[in-house]
């Protein structure tokens, strides 16, 4: 897929490819040594490329765009100058639009969400908006909600927006994003401007070394413990028999040793959090950080009050020895419990992308290079290019995606298939970077190194997923953009009932109460429960050789009920081979067969590489061709040795070669005992009459028909659909037990057929391999590409099937269905302890059984509540599939 990024500076737009074979580099980070970044918008460009360049003080700097250069050209000595704090970067979406503004439509009846920028069919979004005389529609509930809190932000260029900013440490290349939002994008660790949450790195960039927002939480929690635990002690002085503290643990001193044990706890060991509610409340972004914020600052601010000035509080307030009761221990404790939960998250949510660290591991660091002198050497990886010739020795790792060239071994691939019997590797044969040699030496020539190896495609394609949303994101969306200021509203209810209706002290009892009411409330266990679960699921599926490119399939595919199948490729194994020549006299079987194989060698098509594959293995010398033309799904036609040749189907050449319907029915019978032996069969033509006939077999693949019937017994409908002739496709669907077939389809006819069957509210699934198969791929509820078929059909899928095996399609399903059944788990469990703490802590179980919630124990709850979401999603990495 090809789209547009803008450069913030100039807002020119660049073309960028989402293939996963393109070498494009995101924006900002230059992917490979030849890539340069802008000095003025600080976009990567390629120099062969580049709108423009300019030498200065002997360097030479390159443009994205002519008015970029303008600038640099006025004044380059300012552009060169490095900001305060070594820079600072936009933490904007990933793929911006220059303009962002809904009044242009995109696509075919499109909108742009003027919050987050995605494409947005009105008819199908979540909720619409009219701001002076215009109407705005929104992908989500949240988008809605950021708008209606502030349409004249939105509507605006976003290089002129007030942008969430994080400094950017110089040569940083590592990004960060956050995992509830996942359009945040920084490149140093940090919080989320929007939910507060701690950014991660990128799946795609997963760097050695220690999380450094892990160490710093884990330092704050281990220093803040002791003196947190001294408030507590102290404010439980008078619980504890002989008086062991005498005038430190009462009265005006108690409440001063507090506050000093607990002042460098709330206002040292909890300024992160205090840092995150205040950039809610500038960012209108109101989240966890903002409730726990107003909790600890609240009771610490009252009981500073208390401890300095006492006169200023009513005589209510006032206990017989003429202090004031305080609530440090409160505040210290919430402050330790918090970061507490904040290293058990991160430690929790570093396990989520542990199936994708395992896949990073799996490349070797170096590989062993063979000179053409037959010299060997230990070279690092990144030098390896294609062409190279590398030795893989037994029990190595293969380096990079190639062939062998010499040797015979069996190789592990399990890692990348999900298959746990080794593969056989002879001469001729392809091998993927990553998976481990058996006990055979082989000489193999390097094909795909880098970014362009399957085990980076499947990295770069899972990260991707991780971040895209599942349509039952939106239930939790709507929720979040109500829960903290209803939070706060229930709060602030609960300070006033419990003000005038509560038992003495009335006031403190209402703070109490209040703060624990802030403190116990979770919106993010909420704001993890899908996307924590759509990355365990992801990762687990590639694992097991199924990639999941969107949240969305992910969702859908263990609710599909019909799958239509493609025959070649597909059910087969898509390598078929010439086994039949039927010639006419005059003509000889090896004449026949050069004309057609001649013409043949033009076409891309499996069955015209069969034919002159076929052609080739009898030693048969080809000739030229000469006004060669194709028409998709029916044939090809041409000049041969001066003769005019066309192969193809039977009205193929009534149509285009002139053949008479009199002259195809001699060979008719001929044609259909050929296709009752399961054979494709090629009329082939020569100067307006009959030549012969070509028949072409290509075999089921051994897995295919477990697969089936895997399938069938969890309730789905197979289709086969084929532009194969009835009787060839009814062979092979009888060997299979399929008995819905649709045969001499053409290629723009399948997305017909799914679109039918979408209109009997049948939720389809297309699996596919070919070019021919994409549109329909895309068509579908769920589009799904065999690994071992063309990039266009992956790219038009939503799931991708590395071993080009329908058995995978039966692990995807169940993940789908083990992963949905996780995130209802989690949604339940985030609902239910929101809906039951809430009430609790604002002091519901009072008036029946005196209970009342304190706020560390509020906290405490508060921490259970994300961890458990995490750790309930991390159960997927071990689901039997």
């Amino acid at each position: 897929m090809i789209t547009e990024t803008a450069c913030g500076c100039c807002g020119h737009r660049h073309v960028r490819s989402n293939h996963m074979d393109e070498k494009i580099p995101e924006p900002h980070v230059p992917a490979h040594a030849g890539s340069v970044i802008d000095p003025i918008c600080g976009m990567t460009v390629d120099p062969a490329t580049a709108a423009g360049r300019y030498d200065h003080k002997g360097v030479t700097y390159y443009f994205c765009a002519t008015s970029c250069l303008e600038k640099f050209k006025a004044d380059p000595e300012g552009a060169l100058r490095p900001p305060p704090a070594a820079g600072l970067i936009s933490l904007g979406k990933k793929k911006p639009l220059p303009m962002m503004m809904p009044s242009h439509a995109d696509g075919e009846g499109a909108e742009i969400d003027p919050v987050c920028g995605m494409k947005v069919q009105p008819a199908t979004a979540a909720g619409s908006h009219v701001h002076e005389g215009k109407r705005y529609f929104f992908c989500s509930v949240g988008c809605l909600a950021k708008f209606q809190a502030d349409p004249a932000s939105y509507l605006v260029p976003p290089s002129q927006r007030k942008a969430h900013t994080v400094t950017v440490p110089a040569g940083a290349r590592i990004e960060y994003i956050c995992p509830m939002d996942p359009e945040v994008l920084a490149y140093q660790p940090g919080a989320c401007p929007i939910c507060g949450m701690a950014l991660e790195p990128k799946v795609v960039s997963l760097h050695e070394g220690p999380n450094p927002e892990l160490q710093d939480m884990t330092r704050r929690l281990w220093i803040s413990l002791g003196p947190a635990v001294l408030v507590m002690v102290l404010a439980m002085a008078h619980m504890i028999p002989g008086d062991p503290f005498g005038a430190l643990g009462r009265g005006h001193a108690l409440n001063w040793a507090q506050w000093a044990l607990a002042t460098p706890v709330v206002l040292w060991g909890g300024w992160p959090f205090f840092e995150r509610g205040w950039a809610s409340v500038v960012n209108r972004a109101p989240n966890m950080f903002t409730l726990i914020a107003l909790g600890t600052g609240a009771a610490y601010a009252y009981s500073t009050v208390a401890t300095m000035a006492p006169g200023l509080l009513p005589p209510s307030f006032h206990l017989h020895d003429g202090s004031v009761a305080v609530y440090f221990e409160a505040a210290a404790m919430i402050t330790v419990l918090v970061l507490l939960g904040q290293v058990l998250e991160l430690r929790a949510r570093s396990q989520t992308t542990s199936a994708m660290k395992a896949l990073l591991g799996l490349a070797p660091k170096t590989a062993r290079l063979v000179g053409m002198d037959g010299s060997e050497k230990d070279v690092p990886l990144e030098a390896v290019q294609v062409g190279d010739r590398l030795r893989v020795r037994p029990g190595e790792r293969v380096p990079v995606d190639g062939l062998v060239l010499e040797g015979a071994t069996s190789v592990d691939e399990s890692m990348i298939t999900g298959e746990p019997m080794p593969v056989e590797k002879l001469a001729g044969k392809g091998v993927t970077g990553g998976t481990i040699n058996g006990t055979g030496s082989m000489l193999m020539e390097a094909r795909r190194v880098g970014r362009d190896t399957l085990l980076a495609r499947i990295v770069q394609m899972v990260g991707e997923a991780q971040r895209t949303r599942a349509p039952i994101q939106r239930v939790a969306d709507v929720a979040a953009s109500y829960f903290v200021p209803l939070v706060v509203a229930i709060a602030a209810l609960t300070a006033v009932a419990w003000a005038i209706w509560g038992p003495e002290p009335r006031l403190a009892h209402a703070l109490v109460n209040a703060v624990a009411v802030l403190i116990i409330a979770c919106p993010c266990a909420l704001g993890l429960a899908t996307p924590m679960s759509i990355m365990v699921g992801t990762g687990r599926g590639a694992t097991a050789g199924v990639l999941i490119k969107k949240a969305e399939a992910l969702e859908i595919l263990g609710r599909v009920d019909t799958l239509v199948v493609d025959k070649t490729g597909t059910l087969t194994e898509g390598k078929p081979k010439l086994v039949a020549v039927r010639f006419t006299p005059p003509w000889t079987d090896d004449e026949l067969l050069k004309l057609a194989a001649s013409l043949e060698r033009s076409s891309e098509h499996p069955l015209a590489s069969a034919v002159v594959a076929g052609a080739e293995r009898r030693g048969i010398a080809l000739a030229a061709v000469e006004q060669f033309r194709s028409v998709t799904g029916k044939g090809v036609i041409g000049l041969v040795s001066r003769r005019r040749v066309a192969v193809g189907t039977s009205t193929f050449l009534q149509e285009e070669a002139g053949v008479s319907a009199d002259d195809l029915r001699t060979s008719s019978e001929e044609a259909a005992s050929l296709r009752h032996e399961g054979q494709t069969v090629l009329f082939v033509a020569v100067d307006g009459r009959v030549g012969g006939l070509l028949g072409v077999s290509d075999p089921i693949k051994s897995t295919t028909a477990e697969a089936v019937q895997a399938l069938t017994d969890e309730g789905v409908k197979l289709v086969m659909v084929t532009g194969d002739h009835r009787s060839t496709a009814n062979r092979v669907a009888e060997q299979l037990g399929i008995e819905s077939v649709h045969a001499g389809v053409l290629p723009d006819q399948k997305g017909h057929l799914i679109a039918e069957l979408r209109s009997k509210g049948r939720v389809v699934a297309m699996a596919g391999d070919g070019v021919n198969d994409a549109p329909a791929l895309a068509l579908a509820d769920v589009g799904i590409a065999m690994g071992n078929g063309t990039d266009i059909a992956m790219e038009s899928a939503g799931v991708t099937l590395v071993k080009g095996d329908l058995r995978g399609l039966v692990r995807a399903r169940r993940l789908s269905q083990a992963t949905m059944r996780n995130i209802r788990q989690n949604l339940f469990f985030a609902f239910a302890y929101n809906l039951i703490g809430v009430p609790i802590a604002a002091g519901l179980l009072y008036p029946h059984w005196g209970l009342l919630l304190s706020p560390t124990i509020a906290s405490a709850a508060m921490t259970f509540s994300s961890v458990s979401v995490i750790s309930n999603a991390l159960r997927l990495r071990n689901v039997e599939l």
